[in-house]
């Protein structure tokens, strides 16, 4: 095993114990509900493993794969889509399985989280670009990987970089599983009070019947489109200021309602539709990846989403409720035009039924939903500066132009303030 110094080039497979790759194949029938976890390319995320939809595999499958069993600090790359995308395996995913990732396991003179800093790091990602191989689709294969030369520092820097990193990104993933926690108990409260009609009230959860015995004393059933409205508000991006938000399908996250990134007008070109803070962003194309979200700035977003806003400020919470269940996307989902590109129809979508509380009620479930929305969009704010502080430091951590003293307080100063929440 070769040991680097600070001015020293070296193959990053010589400071590696195993060089090799997952499972690469068919693997629609292999996937079972429970059993190991089995990671796959769009599973990693730059620093972190989203195990959200994670696939699992039984034991016979995984002792055919003993080669790509991955352990704790394992670092995984991701091959096709977005090559060179890094994570470090977390203590919870040992013995796990991969499909079509690179897996580096270091070696004793190597740092897992300094290597995932340099992949990730812009400088990082343009050298990834530079060693793709494939013609009709590039990836990043395992003798790329070997040869990747790196100036790496003593072992005792890099860890100390690497802790620097991990300081942020943990405190990254504390704010997302917070976010997580937070969407999760707005779906319950839905489901509990609005679908399943067990409102907690003086002691018990009875509710009053009408004579149709359809919904309680005081309800009443009304279609979406007595919530909300379908707005249709077209523009060129060229026709707002070159830094409006841009909210494109691809900004929107799977099965969650907080915004987690967007992009700029001046990035993007054709005819958009203009939203503002409070309107409700439904993905429309392929709706099955449930991608729905509520908008707390005004902006512009892809004509591949329908903009729902509010009639009433009262219905914010009960419309966001709705429009995001797993009912109402799988209903979006059987009544959706075309084949291979899907579209799901407002016309029909609008039609939805849902029962509406009485307004002592509803102005309780709009609040007790409301501030959980306004918390996330706040983490979600934080993760923003947090990866933007991270980035700006990555260069200069991999370069050495930085004082570690001072970052590593403020680091610790920022983990501090978040716990303190």
């Amino acid at each position: 095993m070769a040991l680097a110094s600070s001015n020293e080039e070296i193959q990053l497979g010589s400071l590696c114990k195993r060089v090799t790759v997952g499972h690469v194949g068919p693997m629609a029938d292999q996937y079972q509900p429970d059993g190991i976890p089995f990671l796959r390319s769009q599973d990693i995320q730059p620093f972190g493993i989203n195990t959200k939809g994670i696939k699992f595999i039984d034991e016979n499958f995984n002792s055919k794969l003993r080669k790509s069993i991955l352990a704790t600090d394992d670092v995984v790359i991701v091959r096709t889509g977005y090559p060179g995308t890094a994570a470090v395996v977390p203590r919870e995913l040992h013995g796990a399985n991969c499909a079509d990732l690179v897996i580096l396991t270091p070696g004793p003179s190597l740092d897992p989280w300094f290597v995932v800093s340099l992949l990730n790091s812009a400088w990082g990602r343009s050298t990834v670009a530079g060693n793709l191989v494939g013609v009709a689709q590039q990836h990043f294969n395992v003798g790329a990987a070997k040869s990747l030369r790196f100036r790496m520092p003593p072992l005792p820097i890099q860890r100390r970089i690497g802790r620097i990193v991990k300081a942020y990104s943990d405190l990254i993933a504390v704010n997302d599983c917070r976010i997580a926690i937070l969407e999760e108990m707005a779906r319950r409260l839905f489901d509990e009070w609005v679908i399943k009609l067990r409102v907690p009230a003086s002691g018990t959860a009875s509710l009053g019947r009408t004579a149709s015995d359809d919904v309680p004393e005081g309800w009443r059933e009304v279609c979406l489109h007595e919530l909300v409205e379908d707005i249709r508000d077209s523009i060129l991006p060229s026709q707002v200021s070159p830094d409006t938000p841009y909210v494109g399908l691809e900004h929107m996250p799977r099965c969650s309602t907080t915004l987690l990134s967007v992009g700029r007008a001046d990035e993007v070109g054709s005819t958009k539709l203009k939203f503002r803070s409070g309107d409700i962003l439904f993905g429309k194309i392929r709706p099955y990846f449930h991608k729905v979200v509520f908008a707390t700035f005004s902006g512009v977003t892809s004509s591949d989403s329908i903009v729902m806003r509010v009639r009433s400020p009262k219905y914010a919470a009960l419309a966001l409720c709705l429009v995001s269940s797993d009912a109402f996307v799988a209903h979006a989902v059987q009544t959706s035009n075309g084949t291979k590109m899907p579209r799901a129809n407002w016309n029909v979508l609008q039609h939805y039924a849902v029962s509406v509380p009485p307004e002592a009620l509803l102005a309780r479930f709009t609040d007790l939903i409301g501030s959980g929305v306004e918390l996330c969009s706040t983490l979600a704010r934080a993760n923003t500066n947090l990866r933007s502080a991270r980035n700006l430091l990555l260069p200069k951590l991999i370069a050495g132009d930085i004082n570690f003293s001072g970052v590593e307080r403020d680091a610790a100063r920022a983990s501090y303030h978040a716990a303190a929440e």
